[in-house]
């Protein structure tokens, strides 16, 4: 799985914001804001990856249980495959 192309994850004072491109712009209704972490994981999602690749990637860069961590990432990939963001 993968972020769909014309996407893209930018940080604009602070925040981190995903902006659609090019035709994405007339089929997406908003701008979503992200936390850091959504930002983390984001951009391990804009190549192909798995939610097992993901998880790792999450506990070596943050303190956080493994259980946690596979919830925290299901939930956050559940949210991009609603808003259809996903291939």
């Amino acid at each position: 799985m993968k972020i769909k192309d014309g996407f893209v994850l930018k940080e604009a004072a602070g925040s981190f914001l995903v902006v659609p491109l090019g035709s994405q712009v007339v089929d997406f209704c908003s701008i979503i804001k992200l936390s850091e972490t959504g930002a983390f994981l984001w951009s391990q999602l804009e190549s192909e990856t798995t939610v097992d690749a993901v998880v790792d990637a999450l506990l070596s860069e943050y303190d956080v249980e493994k259980d946690k961590a596979y919830a925290d990432v299901n939930k956050f990939i559940d949210k991009l495959k609603d808003a259809n963001l996903l291939e």
